[in-house]
């Protein structure tokens, strides 16, 4: 199975964006002692092991069929997708909150804020280029859908993960500024920490979001209604067909379908025929749909009619 190549793309362009901005977040902490900023610093680190995550669960999720998986490795994605979404709740947003909460309960005057304001238009500049090559590919691949249907839909967790990462990275950055901004217009350094407790929120928020997608994706998704359609379509219109009973799809991975009909076969074709019949059928759907990787064809004879209920 190949991953999509904007996919790669998302996660590297990210990567490379949170890496560099972490350690200057983590500076200006140390240096002018502001929560946010230190959040800030917290939120990046776990954006760059999300980002290292997916890709090592891209390259796991590529490896071929073997005796212990007949299906594949595909569905390994989706699981560290979920890893992800823990990793997020857990330590972005837990250590947010918790150090929001700290400097509220004892707040230190921010020093030298020149140097926040310094690495935050620098995260702003790196996270928003990181957050353009998101939004651009997903729009690219959502196609006429709207944004959250398209989340919906996809199976491709890479994609929709750090688009919504970089977005309350963006959210993060502008909260962490207005923090800082109050903290010494009012001489309240607590603001500091309302900001740090704001972004654990969102964070949190994020976290469920991305649960809840991934978790779906790992249960088994079907494929697209469109897809489904057009195969049973394809395989309905053969004339030894009467009709298709039942068809079933699952994606285990973002470009890996399991397929499963239920065709009913005219009476009058022999056995020999129908076998040679469900060989092309098979052959014909790989070649038009590369995704459908596994595809189980059974005879089954049409359902009798249910008499309608007397009165």
């Amino acid at each position: 199975m190949t991953e999509p190549p904007e996919s790669r793309l998302i996660l590297f362009a990210a990567l490379a964006a949170n890496l560099g901005i972490a350690v200057a977040k983590f500076v200006a902490a140390a240096i002018t002692g502001s929560s946010a900023m230190l959040t800030e610093g917290f939120h990046s680190v776990v954006d760059s092991l999300n980002q290292l995550l997916l890709l090592y669960g891209q390259k796991r999720s590529s490896r071929p069929p073997d005796e212990r998986h007949p299906l594949g490795y595909g569905r390994e994605l989706y699981f560290w997708s979920f890893v992800v979404a823990i990793l997020i709740f857990s330590t972005g947003a837990g250590l947010s909150i918790y150090e929001g909460v700290l400097h509220i309960l004892d707040p230190e005057p921010i020093r030298m804020p020149w140097i926040n304001y310094a690495v935050l238009a620098l995260s702003l500049l790196l996270e928003g280029a990181s957050w353009g090559i998101a939004v651009r590919e997903f729009g690219a691949a959502k196609g006429e859908q709207g944004w959250w249907e398209a989340v919906r839909r996809s199976k491709d967790p890479p994609s929709f993960i750090v688009l919504f990462e970089d977005s309350a990275a963006m959210f993060g950055l502008f909260v962490a500024g207005g923090g800082i901004t109050l903290s010494l217009l009012t001489g309240d350094a607590r603001w500091d920490g309302v900001a740090s407790i704001i972004i654990g929120l969102a964070l949190a928020g994020v976290a469920l979001a991305l649960a809840r997608e991934s978790k779906d994706l790992l249960i088994g998704e079907p494929a697209d209604p469109e897809l489904e359609a057009a195969v049973r379509a394809a395989v309905d219109r053969r004339p030894e067909v009467t009709g298709v009973n039942e068809i079933t799809t699952v994606h285990i991975g973002p470009q890996n379908i399991f397929l499963g009909l239920a065709v009913d076969f005219e009476d009058e074709v022999p056995v020999g025929r129908i076998e040679a019949m469900i060989a092309e059928a098979e052959a014909e759907l790989r070649a038009r749909w590369p995704s459908l990787r596994a595809i189980y064809i059974k005879p089954q004879a049409k359902p009798p009619e249910q008499p309608p209920e007397q009165p």
